[in-house]
């Protein structure tokens, strides 16, 4: 990493590498940080010792945690997460503050909310759900499907990490410390949450998958599993007024795209 910096010399880094994944956090907590703290911190260093103008890095809704206060503000209180996995995001943002402020490195955080389309990770829940009913398989269907996400089509996270990019950072002039502000500071750092704003029902991404399947759906209902939240839901203010963007993807459309997507690639 320390070889490919010095010979890129990049202007800009957009890092999305990550150990991902809620549930496979608790079973191999080590490739968590492996991945998301050993190798973010190479990135960090990376910026750092070759002038990089701006580090933008990937988040996750996860870190809200327990938080239960609907939306989800990047002013929330994020103390209290619920996997490994989020914890280690956390920890990436306080990473990230650490050398916005001690080597005045522009830094920014983005809090993804459930990403989804082609080319998708395929231990999520869509593509666990296609290739299930396509093979006429039961799907598994979690606290009774009483679950909602703030599905985000992959177009809109695009769009809005090379908005992002394109705005370094600045010392936020308003911030106090003595009433300090989660997601920005008086070094080069941001937060912002990037999700649809529009969060749904998990019973109603299954509808919408059966209508573009053409096929009924066999659901095993089985109880809330550990490290999971019931809800997310992204408030995203700070991200329209700084960068003029707001995801606009319904959950109609981009789940039909992603369907035509996985029947065109494994020719079903």
């Amino acid at each position: 990493m320390q070889d490919l910096f010095a010979r890129e010399k990049f202007d800009r880094v957009i890092h999305l590498a990550a150990q991902a994944g809620v549930r496979y956090s608790l079973q191999n907590p080590f490739a968590y940080v492996d991945s998301n703290l050993a190798g973010f911190i190479s990135v960090l260093e990376g910026c750092r010792h070759n002038d990089v103008e701006h580090l933008v890095y990937a988040s996750s809704s996860s870190v809200y945690g327990a938080n239960t206060k609907y939306p989800f503000s990047v002013r929330h209180n994020v103390d209290h997460p619920l996997s490994l996995y989020a914890a280690t995001k956390r920890a990436n943002e306080l990473m990230a503050h650490t050398y916005s402020h001690l080597y005045r490195l522009p830094t920014t955080g983005l809090r993804f909310f459930t990403v989804y389309g082609p080319w998708g990770r395929p231990d999520m829940a869509l593509f666990l759900f296609t290739r299930a009913i396509l093979n006429d398989q039961p799907i598994d269907v979690f606290n009774g499907g009483d679950m909602e996400r703030d599905f985000t089509y992959v177009d809109d996270i695009v769009e809005g990490v090379v908005r992002v990019t394109d705005r370094i950072p600045t010392p936020d002039p308003d911030w106090r410390s003595d009433d300090p502000q989660s997601s920005s500071s008086n070094a080069p750092y941001r937060l912002y949450n990037i999700g649809n704003n529009h969060p749904e029902r998990l019973s109603r991404l299954i509808e919408v998958l059966e209508q573009c399947l053409g096929r009924p759906a066999k659901r095993n209902y089985l109880p809330m599993q550990p490290g999971d939240v019931r809800a997310t839901a992204a408030e995203i203010t700070s991200l329209s007024q700084d960068v003029g963007f707001v995801p606009s993807t319904r959950i109609e459309d981009g789940v039909e795209r992603f369907v035509r997507w996985y029947r065109e690639y494994y020719a079903i």
